[in-house]
């Protein structure tokens, strides 16, 4: 018996991307990506996007499954959209049903980016994991999500688990301070207060990867922001798993390549607040998807 197709779609606020993902696999074909503003300015952002779909499903007749990754907030049914920030035509949009009709025989899932992505990991990953974890991707913003025996946890109207959005330093939230944007800005500001040496510019034209670079060289400014960073989201972290009692934290996201400047401070946050009950079976890594992470994700929730 061939392996199950699955037609994954990655919905973001930059580009929609698509392709057909074995099931066994995990291998992605027929990858296909479209810049999302030009379908928002056409003013028919859904009937692009399903012509999209039309031809994926129509060179791959054994496709019968669709998962579909949204960058918002999701009814508690996984139906409709109700607030995508980046692409305010989808809100409130029937899509599940839109589709549906369009494509007569084709089932539709619809999950949050951060929960399909999540959930990827679980089915996909090379290394078998726990099927109890948090997931956390550092980008733009901070998303999350937590699987629960394999499935992901929706709280109680089905957008739980928003950890970009905890209060943090500062008066803000945590997204707000170590957002990229945010991570940035403290970057300036702490290279104008720094008195050391350092090989991060003065000009304002800090970056990430620059940032990374420099730790890497064992910079002692890149090394402090890090850890500021590091600080900050440790902080955030204890609250999770003091809250969900989940011991399996998996960290993923444009954002983790600084993953080993952050951890040290991680770990001392989580090594301040957590008792040897969560410390001793917690365990700290690295998502391993990386740019198939949001494909492979809305790919995974065919599975259920």
């Amino acid at each position: 018996m061939e392996p199950e197709q699955y037609l994954g779609i990655d919905v973001g606020g930059t580009n929609v991307k698509m392709g057909i993902v074995d099931a066994k696999t995990g291998k992605i074909s027929n990858f296909y990506s479209h810049d999302t503003t030009s379908w928002r300015e056409s003013g028919h952002f859904v009937d692009r996007f399903g012509d999209a779909i039309a031809l994926q499903l129509y060179g791959n007749k054994e496709v019968k499954k669709v998962g579909i990754g949204l960058p918002g907030m999701i009814n508690r049914d996984r139906t409709t959209p109700l607030e995508i920030t980046a692409i305010p035509e989808l809100d409130g949009v029937p899509l599940v049903a839109t589709l549906s009709k369009r494509f007569p025989g084709i089932q539709f899932f619809l999950e949050n980016d951060a929960n399909a992505a999540a959930l990827g990991e679980f089915y996909f990953a090379q290394e078998k994991i726990n099927e109890n974890y948090i997931f956390i991707t550092l980008g733009t913003g901070v998303g999350g999500a937590a699987i629960i025996n394999r499935k992901v946890f929706l709280g109680g109207d089905g957008n739980a688990m928003e950890p970009g959005h905890i209060p943090s330093r500062n008066g803000r939230v945590l997204e707000r301070n170590i957002g990229k944007k945010e991570l940035l800005d403290l970057a300036n500001v702490r290279r104008a207060e720094f008195k050391g040496s350092t090989t991060l510019p003065t000009d304002g034209s800090i970056s990430t990867t620059g940032l990374v670079a420099a730790a890497a060289e064992g910079d002692e400014l890149a090394m402090n922001i890090w850890e500021e960073v590091g600080e900050m989201l440790g902080d955030g972290l204890v609250s999770l798993v003091r809250i969900l009692d989940i011991k399996l934290i998996l960290i993923g996201g444009g954002l983790s390549a600084s993953y080993d400047y952050i951890l040290p401070a991680v770990q001392k946050q989580l090594n301040y607040w957590l008792t040897p009950y969560y410390l001793k079976d917690l365990d700290l890594k690295r998502a391993t998807l990386g740019n198939d992470a949001g494909l492979l994700g809305a790919a995974s929730l065919c599975f259920e």
